[in-house]
């Protein structure tokens, strides 16, 4: 199935159990060559598609009760963009160090850890690891390439995120910015 395909086949209401939003951190800055990888920012673009990205998703009524991110600048600047755009305040994000350039394993240790308060939660990282993670939950969804600020959604069918792995997890959407 190509990506533009898998923008929004399945947008039912969530019902029963937990979603999972994988959100790739949007496009970041080159432009300072001696920036360690960890401190690049964000670019003007990823600055705009943030926000744009919070937007299709509040116009979706997709609510999302915590955001987790790696505390690298440029997700954690984008979980913020993300999380002001719904409302909460930058403290609100939760950032584990896990998340910077972690291996498909890594997201599953994550999302088991969560806190079962939380019903929606949306996980911001960074590529080679998301594309596989996302690649790993569906056999009928998979994608070349996790494109920046791009935002793929799952429901699990699990009242606790310990659960996670062994779930039954059903595509929700597929979206990025360039995606119209």
């Amino acid at each position: 199935m190509n990506e533009a395909n898998q923008k929004t086949t399945n947008t039912s209401p969530v019902k029963d159990g937990k979603t999972l939003l994988i959100v790739r951190h949007a496009k970041s800055s080159w432009d300072v060559g001696s920036l360690n990888d960890f401190e690049r920012p964000l670019n003007e673009r990823g600055k705009k598609d943030a926000p744009m990205m919070a937007k299709r998703l509040l116009d979706k009524k997709v609510a999302i009760d915590a955001f987790v991110s790696s505390p690298a600048k440029r997700a954690k600047k984008t979980a913020e963009l993300f999380s002001n755009a719904y409302g909460k305040t930058e403290e609100e994000v939760i950032f584990m160090s896990m998340l910077y350039h972690a291996p498909s394993e890594v997201f599953v240790e994550v999302v088991e850890q969560l806190d079962d308060e939380f019903s929606k939660v949306a996980l911001f990282s960074h590529n080679p690891g998301i594309t596989e993670f996302v690649n790993t939950l569906l056999d009928a969804v998979q994608i070349d390439d996790m494109p920046t600020c791009g935002v793929f959604a799952v429901q699990v069918q699990a009242e606790k995120w310990k659960d996670f792995k062994k779930a039954k997890k059903e595509f929700l959407f597929f979206d990025y910015p360039k995606l119209v």
